[in-house]
Parts: C-alpha cells; structure tokens; sequence
C-alpha cells in the first residue's frame, strides 16, 4: 500500500493549500464511515461523542493544549468565524480590529463582516515584503495597536508571503489587555506550536494542512477565561445544553452542530501517528526535514531570479514565498497564469498568486515528505524556460 495517494505523474510543491492525507488516515475514515453507515443511529447517539473525546484528547497532547479548552471545526476560517461572531456583542461603534495586510481573504473578509455589523472598524497593520527582521512585523503591529483597539488577528504563518510571525512577542506585549486570535492555519506540524505556551486568547488551527489529516479536520482553542463566551458559528442543540457533551461550555456548544461527517476529526490522531513514523526523530524530524528542503528550494529560485532572499532563514517554516520579475504575465484574479502553465506543461503544482495587487505575484513553494530535491530542480528548470521564453 502506497503511503500516499498522490497522483505519481505529477510534481507536487503547493501542500500549503489543501494539504494531503497519508493512506492510513484515509483507511481510518473509510473504517470509520463504514462503521456509522451500517447503524447511524447506534453510531452518533452512542458511538461518537466517546470517539470524539478520545480524538480530542490525542490532538490536545500534539497541541500542548487543555482538552477543555478545545473544539473540533472544519477549518481554520469556521474557526475565525466562531470568535468573531461570539466577540460581535462586545464590540462597540469606533472599536478597532487590528489585522494585517498578509492576513488571509477569507478571514480579513470575517472581520471586514464583524466591522460592518457593530460599527468598529478594522485596522491594517502594513508588513513590508521583502523584509529583512521579524521586529518590523512587531513594530507594524503593535504601532498599530490604540486604546480603541479590542482584537488582533494575526496569522502564525502568513498564506501569500508564507511567513512565520515572531507571535510569542506579539501576544506577550498585548495580552490580556487586548484579546489576540491567532490564525494558525499553517502552523501546527509545519513549525513547533503549543497553544498554551502561546498565551493568545483564541488559536485556530487547521489540522488537514500539516498534520496531514482527512479534508475538513480544524480545531479551535480558547483560553480558560475566554471559554463561556465563544459560540460555535452554526448555533445548534448545544446552546440549551440540548447535547449531552461532557467537558464544559465549549464540547457543549461545538461537539454537534447538526449532523455532519465527522470522521475527519476521528482520523486525525491516526495521521498523526504515521506522519511522526516517517523519520526517526518523529514530528520534530519531519518539521526539520521539511524546512531543509523548503530552504533549499527558496535558495535555488533566488539564485534563479537574481535576488536576495526576500525574508530571514529564521521566518521561514515549510513553505517559502518568492517576488517573480513583472516580466511574468499578471492575472485578473487571485491566480496567476504562470500557476496554470506549470500545470500544463511541466506537470508540476506550485502556487502562483497575485500579490499584494494584480501588477506583482507571488511563486509560493511548499515541501512535505514526498517532495525530493529532484522535484525542487524541475521546479527551477520549469519557472527559467518560462521567464526565458517571456
């Protein structure tokens, strides 16, 4: 059995996005599926809420967080969502929501809602890319910071610029008088992240990027003495204690929301099991190994492109972000058309956006345990034909 099911004809460099799921975490689901399907009933009003605990408690360890303190969601962006709207009741007219310019749509478009609906207003820290230290992005952020301010969301690792912010000086220096919610989509598996050294009032976390489990795998913390206020975003049973979930406010509010397909979250403690079994030294081998390659594919498209590296080594995790020359065809969306022609012609998934505006873009690589410098050097050939045929 192949340890991954990812198509063998094609180069894969873009796991940032949606990730990939080693086989057996997927035969886990299907396990788990086959299970509920044969008596739903007997399943989810018997079978899954002990099945839920366990799996929290599995992914709390990996996390360093309080299981109380933790709920499953589908992603990182439901999980945004939930804070937000749970926080909507105390904001007032003229508050602020500090973000930042490398925030991701998704959720800068959340807290853009959150605005609109009480009167506050949201407050973009602009972060310089290139950069040459992480004190600019403190410096950005915490400048940004009024007496009016209530929230920053802040990413733990950008998406387009694929950076690793200095997030413990930032929670240290605003905590708890200014409520922090961490975007940590990318952070947990990819760099070491312990929700509870961190200190933030909110962390949510995809589980489906880096720790590799099924599609639709995410979790969201929050700290001991912001839990009886945050409601998931689909209100259900729960809001009456009309579900019977042990653990406190938030397993009642978030462990049902309606019925779904759970077994995401019940297959994630799996994934992360056969992940940690594919080095010696476990995750943290894994998390190296990963970085080692991402480095050197960032090196190699520097070079390529004549530049200097456009962020320290130290902010780098398992994805890298490089300017491409404005020589490069700019898309009318998000997408840049260099993305689809490496598709097409090279057999190679890379991600290529436009950034910060349609004049510039992006090429984003991502390196996870079945990428091989081999891949990184096609990778090169492929974006030099390109800019040579330009």
């Amino acid at each position: 059995m192949s340890f991954w099911r990812l198509d063998p004809d094609v180069i894969h460099l873009n796991h940032g996005s949606f990730g990939a799921t080693p086989e057996p975490a997927l035969e886990e689901q299907r396990r788990l599926r086959d299970a509920m399907e044969s008596n739903p009933t007997r399943w989810f009003l018997a079978d899954y809420q002990p099945a839920l605990d366990e799996a929290r408690s599995k992914v709390a360890g990996f996390l360093g967080a309080d299981p109380a303190g933790l709920a499953f969601v589908n992603n990182a962006t439901e999980g945004v969502n939930s804070v937000l709207r749970s926080l909507e009741a105390d904001l007032r007219p003229g508050d602020e929501i500090v973000v930042t310019d490398h925030e991701y749509n998704a959720c800068r478009n959340a807290a853009v809602v959150t605005a609109a609906r009480t009167g506050a207003r949201v407050v973009p820290a602009a972060i310089p890319f290139p950069l040459r230290s992480a004190r600019e992005v403190t410096d950005s952020i915490l400048g940004m910071v009024t007496e009016r301010t209530r929230l920053l969301m802040v990413d733990a690792v950008t998406s387009p610029t694929a950076l690793v912010f200095p997030l413990k000086e930032i929670v240290a220096a605003l905590e708890p008088e200014v409520r922090v919610l961490v975007d940590a989509a990318h952070a947990p598996g990819m760099i070491d992240f312990d929700v509870t050294a961190l200190g933030a009032s909110y962390v949510t976390a995809n589980c489906h990027k880096w720790m590799c489990a099924p599609k639709g795998s995410a979790i969201l913390y929050v700290r001991g003495d912001r839990r009886d206020r945050i409601y998931p975003a689909v209100i259900s049973h729960g809001y009456n204690g009309g579900w019977p979930a042990e653990g406190g406010h938030l397993h009642t509010q978030f462990d049902w929301t309606g019925t779904d397909d759970p077994t995401a979250w019940l297959a994630t403690p799996v994934a992360l099991e056969a992940m940690a079994g594919l080095h010696p030294d476990g995750w943290e081998g894994v998390r190296r190994a990963n970085r080692d390659l991402c480095l050197t594919a960032r090196d190699m498209l520097v070079d390529l492109l004549g530049i200097e590296p456009p962020a320290p080594d130290g902010m780098i995790g398992a994805i890298a972000s490089v300017p491409l020359p404005r020589t490069i065809p700019q898309g009318g969306t998000i997408f840049n058309p260099l993305m689809m022609t490496l598709r097409d012609r090279w057999d190679i998934e890379v991600m290529v956006m436009s950034w910060p505006d349609p004049s510039s873009s992006l090429l984003r690589v991502s390196t996870q345990q079945y990428n091989t410098v081999d891949d990184v050097k096609r990778l090169v050939e492929a974006v030099a034909a390109e800019l040579e045929s330009r």
